[in-house]
Parts: structure tokens; C-alpha cells; sequence
């Protein structure tokens, strides 16, 4: 594996791979397979996490909605974390990787401040299975794996495919096509950073039936019978 400290952006660039995730939001279930997936790769440490998924509840019983967050390493164009490392230990990939050298780490935190998306963390020094400790980690986009031609752990635990990897200057990937076709988002933007990390926002029409009325016969039965035993129609807003 080529190391440069902080290689040039490959986004566009003939020849060059740029790896990227496009994460749908409209397919995430919360079942936190990707936080396992993580934990059981990286033997990832109690209290800290590689990849998390944020929840967050919103509206008032009974109409009431579960929105769900997966949050990593957005593997920048412009990592603030790179420039930041004053021993080097952090360095940017040709391919797109923002990635850790262990031996160089002195785990003074810098990068953990300079990141704007909370994605590092410190190892603790008593773990079991990996003897890799007092310094700071990361989410690597599971680059070992890539190299030999396998998804992120995350991407291949996804039980709703809500993450999807590939190479982003590869005009047939399925992360190029999905960029292409929908408003996708990113993180921040206003940093400066060039995540590559980005997300497919849910339609509102699509997943919540206050704003969508059943239209088949069998979802217009099923909503009707539903309405009638809680007394009303009151439990979607009245869309019927």
C-alpha cells in the first residue's frame, strides 16, 4: 500500500479510485448490525465505537417517529485530522483512505479535536484479543478488506442495504449511480472538508402515512379495519 502524508484528491481523476459509501437513510432499521459488525472485526473496546447510529424520537404519542442516523469516518478530501497530526500518524491514501500509523501515534488528541464529525476515539491499553492500545483509532473504511476485493464489515452486515460502498470514479459502481441519480447529502459542508461519506435522505411522502394515504385496495382494508378498532382515525392525522 502506497503511503503519502496527504495524497492528492483522487475524485475525478482518470486511472485513480476514489472509495466512497452512500448511505440510505431511507433504509436504515436501527438493528445496530453495523456497530456489531465493527466490534466483532476491530475486537473494538467497550465505550467507544468505530461506527455508531444515532436515534432520535420525534412527535408525540401516538403519532410519533423513529428517525435513525449511521455516523463513521467521512474519509475527507480535505481530512483536517492529516494536517493536524503533529508525529504524522495520520495520513491520507491515494485511493481515498484516511488511515492510522500505530507506531507514529503518541495519542495527544489533536486529530480528535481537529475532526468535526466525533469520529476517533482512544484504545485503552487492557484489551484482550488485540495488543494495539494507548492510541487513537478510527474507522478505515475496512481498507484490508477492500484490498482483497470484499465489502466493509458494515457494508456486508447491513440488513436493509442501507450501506453501500464502491468506487466513486467508476461510472457503473452502484455508489456512483445512486450519487448520481438522487440529491444526496454530505456532512458539514461548511468545513470545508470534502466528505465522502454521503446520504440519501428519506421522502417524508414515502415513509410516514400522515403525509401518504393508502392507495391499494388491500392497504386501504387493512388502514380502515385498523381505524375502526382504536375508534377513529385519529392515529395517522386523518388521511383517509
Amino acid at each position: 500500500m502506497p503511503v503519502g502524508l496527504q495524497a492528492e484528491p483522487s475524485l475525478g481523476v482518470p486511472g485513480k479510485k476514489r472509495w466512497a459509501m452512500v448511505v440510505d437513510l431511507r433504509r436504515c432499521i436501527g438493528c445496530m448490525a453495523c456497530v456489531c459488525a465493527d466490534k466483532a472485526e476491530y475486537d473494538v473496546p467497550l465505550g467507544v465505537w468505530r461506527t455508531i447510529v444515532k436515534v432520535k424520537d420525534t412527535g408525540h404519542f401516538p403519532n410519533t417517529k423513529r428517525h435513525f442516523m449511521p455516523r463513521l469516518c467521512n474519509h475527507c478530501d480535505n481530512p483536517p485530522c492529516v494536517r493536524n497530526c503533529p508525529t504524522e500518524a495520520t495520513y491520507k491514501h491515494e485511493d481515498g483512505f484516511v488511515l492510522q500509523r500505530y507506531e507514529r501515534c503518541i495519542a495527544c488528541r489533536t486529530c480528535v479535536a481537529a475532526c468535526p464529525y466525533n469520529a476517533r476515539h482512544v484504545l485503552p491499553k487492557n484489551r484482550d484479543r488485540v495488543k494495539i492500545g494507548g492510541v487513537v483509532d478510527k474507522c478505515t473504511f475496512c481498507n484490508h478488506r477492500v484490498e482483497k476485493g470484499l465489502q466493509p464489515a458494515c457494508v456486508q452486515t447491513c440488513l436493509g442495504r442501507s450501506r453501500i460502498f464502491g468506487d466513486l470514479n467508476d461510472p457503473n459502481s452502484e455508489v456512483s449511480r445512486l450519487v448520481a441519480r438522487h440529491k444526496t447529502v454530505v456532512l458539514k459542508p461548511d468545513k470545508g472538508t470534502r466528505p465522502q461519506v454521503y446520504y440519501i435522505k428519506p421522502d417524508r411522502a414515502q415513509t410516514e402515512q400522515v403525509f401518504s394515504a393508502p392507495h391499494s385496495y388491500a392497504a386501504r382494508s387493512d388502514a380502515e379495519a385498523f381505524y375502526r378498532r382504536n375508534r377513529g382515525s385519529k392515529f395517522f392525522s386523518g388521511v383517509l
